[in-house]
């Protein structure tokens, strides 16, 4: 749990101040019990965040305010795996806190960022939209690491197709299930709030502008990848169907011409006259015969392009 008081960008401060961002990050029971006995914050509220599946939402509650917003998350540093975790953001009257079940990259990021822009807020409503800004944008930076492994990936493919390929592919498409369908959660809730006159009226119509734009961009985005994840599967399972269906096809061929000398050596091989039971060059009679009929279905295949 961290407290931070904005003074041209968010700086921390040891204990609580009217009007400080509370930011909770992992919290333990001590920091829950804080957050109900010492701010008062109300426990359905609590439980609601703590569910991985809640719905970017808006709530009040005599009084308190809930705002859920999907952020994203990388489950795995050492493979493309991301999701999307709630991040709650409760407040009433001077009392502002933003918590999360997970540690999540956005938030450390976003208070660099308002340091170094030397960002004054003036407003809870405003800190809300400003860290819905910064969803977005995380969104697109994390968009950005999976264009790079899907190319990658492609790349692997268009030498050989394996069963790992795939399922990175899978892998890769599960994450961008998640993002489009947080981002559409995320959409409607900015567009409750930007028609919400009480919000509007306080917060800045460029940063409105801002939000709205990256909110489409990141969505846009996600369905332009997920195409992307979709048309290569259909082109990839199509040519693993075609190369099944030439490997059958030369089998089936190998297999043909490999009767004929089988027929061959089971007709002279009876025990019955053939005219040839007292030639001594019977052998060779045989032999040659069978490769001149495999030679012939050979090359009758390879003109039938079955090679």
């Amino acid at each position: 749990m961290t407290f931070y008081v904005n003074n041209k960008g968010f700086e921390v401060s040891e204990r609580w101040v009217s009007g400080c961002w509370v930011s909770v990050e992992n919290p333990t029971a001590e920091e829950r019990n804080y957050l109900l006995d010492g701010l008062g914050v109300p426990e359905s509220f609590l439980s609601d965040v703590e569910d991985t599946d809640e719905r970017a939402r808006r709530e009040e509650d005599e009084g308190w305010q809930l705002f859920v917003i999907r952020a994203p998350w990388r489950k795995n540093e050492s493979r493309i795996d991301y999701t999307t975790v709630p991040l709650g953001i409760i407040m009433k009257d001077d009392i502002f806190v933003t918590i999360c079940n997970y540690k999540i990259e956005m938030l450390d990021d976003f208070v660099v960022y308002t340091i170094r822009k030397q960002i004054n807020v003036n407003s809870s409503y405003e800190l809300v939209l400003r860290l819905l800004l910064s969803t977005s944008v995380w969104f697109l930076k994390y968009l950005k690491h999976i264009n790079i492994h899907i190319k990658s990936v492609e790349a692997d493919m268009q030498r050989s197709v394996r069963n790992k390929q795939i399922l990175e592919l899978q892998r890769i498409e599960n994450s961008l299930v998640f993002f489009f369908t947080s981002l559409k959660g995320n959409d409607v809730l900015f567009y409750r709030m930007a028609h919400s006159k009480n919000i509007a009226d306080v917060c800045d119509e460029d940063l409105l502008e801002d939000v709205e734009i990256e909110l489409k961009q990141a969505e846009e985005t996600t369905s332009i990848y997920r195409n992307i994840i979709h048309s290569m599967s259909t082109s990839y399972s199509s040519v693993i169907s075609n190369n099944i269906n030439q490997t059958m096809k030369k089998l089936t061929s190998i297999t043909l011409i490999m009767m004929l000398p089988t027929l061959v050596a089971s007709l002279y091989g009876m025990n019955v006259p053939n005219y040839l039971e007292s030639n001594p060059f019977a052998f060779f009679y045989i032999i040659g015969a069978a490769i001149i009929l495999s030679v012939i279905m050979y090359l009758w295949m390879r003109k039938r392009d079955f090679f």
